[in-house]
């Protein structure tokens, strides 16, 4: 989509190559990466490098997957709009209403993270209130234009790239001993098999740190939902999807390889301490626990910064395809979804409401059930995908410019990865993900069931064929009724 070619959404493109470039980096380094790194060491020694090996390489077949129907079709609704085209209406509600329900259950999550933090560098202001400017601030952003929120992320990943990579090469100087004016004593290659093997704790313990390291990789998707609004979104979505490898190389095992190299892996520290301040405390770097908060409230910001924006597209896009109220599917002069942008921040609102009042019923359930979101999420890309690939090669064939891999083999192996990892999760009761497994079910039956019975009573059929018989990309209004379908 270009400023000012056609777009029947309304979204106008305001995010430039650099703004998406930077949101595909980021995107995978989440405030999960530095928070809980360390329950994942603890579970299973040196062999969590193995988890995040396993988990990472699903992740970079399933964004193969989402690049291939996502560079042929760009679109705010990404997956969910692929999934209501390959798999029926009753998926692409579904998995888009549960994907918008994750992410505003993170918006509260986070800006309680971040609240935190602040707070405990400025005591004068009550932590609610820190969560509240918080979110106020970061809405104010998003309402303003896209440019905005591509902005503040350019440089809120900016700067987690920069940690993360400042901190693997100080890491590895230490580990080779050439790191000037520090004696890491601890720093050794040994620490990868001497405290009991490369794997302490047997080989089930590689499962417990996939369960315990697989959410943390959300967010990888969401260039493929900004797409809609880059000034080159074929270009962009490709750039994204092939890069992914070596950022979750480096980020990711680069990163948690200097970890347990620095410090052995049942070190009292990584516990108390967290696994990245524990390594940088071991290097004797003064401030270590205040320079990894600042960090962290940066992924804070990030993560709300992009869980508002991906909340508001999905929405939006929901709202297009007539699954949401016909006001989310509007924008302002400015292209900006502002209905579904305030009805998502409202829901993040309630959840951080919630958060402080009722921990541990209320807020524990909204947290639970939509915990294990990311496997439906990547379930469905995959099995859209299978669909999707005879419907471009029958309409589109020039279309197809990125091909998944050994299709259909691998997708069936990431189909049949995710369907064990569910069952496995229905069965671990020790580390609490039966709970969380068992809600989302519910919540993704009830979304399902209302799915089914909204499309018997033919609810939306209008939409959906107003939808088909509009060229690929429509018309674009600037005005508020942009995208409205049937307006």
């Amino acid at each position: 989509m270009t400023p000012g070619g056609h777009g029947g959404s309304g979204l106008q493109a305001g995010l430039k190559n650099r703004h998406l470039t930077m949101i595909a980096i980021g995107g995978v380094i989440g405030a999960g990466l530095f928070v809980g790194s360390s329950s994942g060491i603890a579970a299973a020694g040196p062999g969590i490098l193995l988890s995040y090996a396993l988990v990472g390489a699903l992740v970079v077949f399933v964004m193969r997957m989402l690049g291939e129907m996502s560079v042929a079709n760009p679109t705010s609704g990404s997956f969910s709009a692929h999934a209501d085209r390959a798999l029926g209406r009753w998926a692409g509600f579904s998995i888009g209403w549960l994907y918008w329900f994750f992410w505003v259950v993170v918006l509260a999550v986070e800006a309680t993270a971040g609240a935190v933090i602040l707070e405990g560098w400025v005591p004068a202001v009550p932590q609610w209130a820190w969560a509240l400017i918080v979110m106020l601030v970061l809405t104010a952003t998003n309402l303003a234009s896209v440019g905005n929120y591509g902005e503040f992320e350019f440089w809120f990943a900016g700067i987690k790239v920069v940690a993360i990579g400042a901190f693997i090469l100080v890491g590895l100087l230490a580990i080779f001993g050439v790191l000037p004016g520090v004696d890491a004593e601890q720093a050794s290659w040994s620490n990868l098999t001497a405290h009991g093997g490369f794997l302490p704790n047997g080989p089930g313990a590689i499962m417990i740190g996939v369960l315990m390291v697989v959410f943390s990789f959300m967010g990888s998707e969401i260039p493929t939902l900004a797409a809609g609004e880059a000034e080159d979104p074929q270009q962009a979505v490709t750039k994204a999807t092939n890069s992914i490898i070596w950022r979750i190389g480096v980020f990711y095992l680069g990163s948690i390889l200097v970890v347990v190299t620095l410090l052995p892996w049942d070190s009292k520290k990584i516990a108390e301490d967290g696994s990245y301040v524990a390594a940088l405390d071991s290097l004797g770097i003064p401030y270590a626990g205040e320079v990894m908060n600042f960090i962290i409230l940066t992924s804070v910001l990030s993560c709300l910064n992009s869980g508002l924006y991906t909340a508001s597209r999905m929405a939006f896009s929901l709202g297009q395809r007539g699954d949401a109220p016909k006001a989310f599917a509007t924008t302002t002069r400015n292209g900006v979804p502002r209905a579904a942008i305030l009805a998502s921040v409202a829901f993040g609102f309630v959840a951080v409401f919630f958060n402080y009042v009722s921990p541990d019923k209320v807020f524990h359930f909204l947290l639970s059930s939509s915990g294990a979101v990311a496997l439906f999420v990547w379930l469905v890309i995959c099995v859209s995908q299978l669909r999707m690939r005879r419907i471009i090669l029958r309409e589109a064939p020039e279309k197809l410019v990125v091909k998944m891999w050994l299709f259909p083999y691998l997708t069936w192996a990431c189909i049949a990865f995710i369907v064990y990892v569910i069952g496995y999760m229905l069965f671990d009761t020790e580390f609490g993900n039966q709970e969380i497994m068992l809600l989302t079910l519910l919540v993704a039956a009830i979304v399902v069931g209302i799915a089914l019975v909204r499309q018997k009573l033919g609810h939306n059929a209008p939409a959906r064929e107003a939808a088909a018989a509009a060229p690929a990309d429509g018309p674009k209004t600037d005005g508020p009724k942009a995208g409205v379908p049937g307006a």
